[in-house]
């Protein structure tokens, strides 16, 4: 038999190619695509041989009927709990992904320590370090009396043999899915192949056997999990784990949820002894801000289910030589200049020749279009040295039009600035004849244009030693 010619696929997309290039023409990573040689049959996988017969017809059933909510594992987490969708789902997979370092195995091995004192068997199955490695972590979150199950493997076959026995775990941890291979496929582990295959497997057993099944997989510099798409596709939830170096602060973010709320966020705090759930996150976010400061605007944002105030800051800098800079921390750049437009184009602000700075305080990164009430008010504080009013909130999305729309659930976010003691809020113009507050709620100020918001935010006198006037130019 001729052996099979062999072929060129991309890490970073799993697109293959006749031959090698330097850049991948599907996805457009450099260095990305590596020599594979495919088997002469397909992969049959880890048994030993299937079945052939003759069809068997399918039952159909109709779209109605009753069916009873999945089971779920509560961990006790509550922070976890919440963005699996208040548990795990037996015979489900989860994968989990993050930038080294942010604490992805620390969250699995105290996941894993709070179902096994439940009286669940939990196995933690590591492929990158030593069984004594993960020891010594559980000895310093004080951790080593749960009753965790740890092996040190990287071949899926001895996995799944560990499976086999008559005490089946209730939960598998495997860290990580790009650590492990199979015998049947010749390329090497971490390829599209191996990861692909793999994670096949694995789910496989889960869903025959009825166990969670927890992935983690390493991130790209771009932040996307590495490996094949289509590993996202086969699991039942992808949760991205979110952290800046800098900030003490995880967030722990659902981005796909076959048995809950996808977008749904938790927040952890790092410690000494790993990760501790932060219950008010909106007060955690506003506990370091200070008072009147030009530049400073609170936006009431909603992150899957919860409502969370932020902090924006903004900074308008003088006229510096050469071209402006715009610098962005924790939103979208191009979002802040079509806001930096709008506010030149609408209502003349003179913007164009200065440097911008943004910053979303704590850590957090927004991607709601509600956003942009709030990031213009900073900046309109930033360039005028008017401080936005104390005890306000802000939240809206701007049109091209310079016209200020609805956002989506605008009672949960004026219940949690209510909660925190904020007084008035600017929002968008109700699409109803009024808009009534919640008794004892903020204050609402409707806000129908980005003319409005500079009238409101521009009419009382400059703070003493901030910036210059914001210069606005009148036709």
């Amino acid at each position: 038999m001729a052996k099979p010619p062999s072929r060129h696929v991309c890490q970073a997309c799993g697109a293959a190619f006749a031959k090698w290039s330097g850049r991948c023409e599907a996805c457009g990573e450099w260095n990305s695509i590596v020599e594979e040689t495919p088997r002469a049959a397909a992969p049959g996988g880890l048994g030993r041989g299937s079945a052939r017969g003759r069809p068997q017809p399918l039952a159909l059933v109709s779209l109605s009927g009753t069916a009873e909510p999945p089971p779920r594992l509560v961990t006790g987490i509550a922070e976890f709990d919440r963005v699996a969708g208040g548990g795990l789902v037996p015979g489900s997979t989860v994968l989990i992904g993050g930038d080294p370092g942010v604490g992805k195995s620390t969250l699995l091995l105290q996941v894993a320590a709070q179902l096994a004192r439940r009286g669940l068997a939990a196995l933690y199955v590591t492929g990158e370090e030593a069984v004594e490695q993960i020891r010594l972590r559980a000895g310093r979150m004080r951790l080593a009396d749960a009753p965790v199950a740890l092996a040190a493997a990287t071949a899926v076959r001895d996995i799944a043999a560990a499976l086999d026995g008559p005490a089946l775990p209730a939960v598998v941890i495997i860290d990580s899915v790009q650590t492990l291979w199979l015998d049947t496929l010749e390329s090497a582990p971490g390829t599209v192949s191996q990861v692909r295959g793999a994670a096949q497997e694995l789910i496989r057993l889960a869903k025959a056997r009825g166990f969670v099944l927890l992935l983690v997989g390493h991130v790209t510099k771009e932040g996307v999990i590495a490996g094949p798409k289509v590993l996202e596709h086969m699991v039942d939830t992808v949760i991205a784990f979110e952290g800046e170096r800098g900030h003490p602060f995880r967030l722990l973010r659902a981005t796909k949820n076959r048995f809950g709320a996808t977008d749904e966020i938790g927040v952890f705090e790092m410690g000494e002894l790993g990760l501790s759930e932060v219950a008010n996150p909106s007060a955690l976010f506003l506990a370091e801000r200070q008072g009147e400061v030009a530049g400073s605007a609170v936006f009431a944002g909603i992150e899957g289910t919860r409502p969370i105030l932020v902090e924006i800051q903004a900074l308008v800098a003088g006229q510096p030589p050469g071209s402006p800079r715009r610098a962005v921390v924790g939103w979208d750049a191009g979002r802040l200049a079509m806001v930096l437009a709008v506010l030149e184009t609408r209502c003349g602000l003179s913007l164009a020749g200065r440097d911008v700075y943004l910053n979303v305080a704590g850590g957090l990164r927004i991607a709601e279009p509600a956003a942009d009430l709030a990031v213009a008010a900073a900046l309109i504080s930033a360039a005028s040295g008017r401080p936005v009013p104390a005890g306000t909130v802000v939240f809206g999305e701007i049109g091209l039009s310079g016209e200020v729309r609805a956002v989506a659930r605008p009672e949960l976010r004026l219940k949690e600035a209510q909660k925190l003691g904020f007084a008035s809020a600017l929002v968008p113009r109700s699409r109803s004849e009024g808009q009534a507050a919640r008794p004892g709620g903020p204050h609402l100020v409707e806000i129908a244009s980005v003319g409005d918001l500079v009238s409101q935010l521009t009419a009382g006198p400059a703070r003493t030693g901030g910036p210059r006037p914001l210069a606005i130019e009148r036709s």
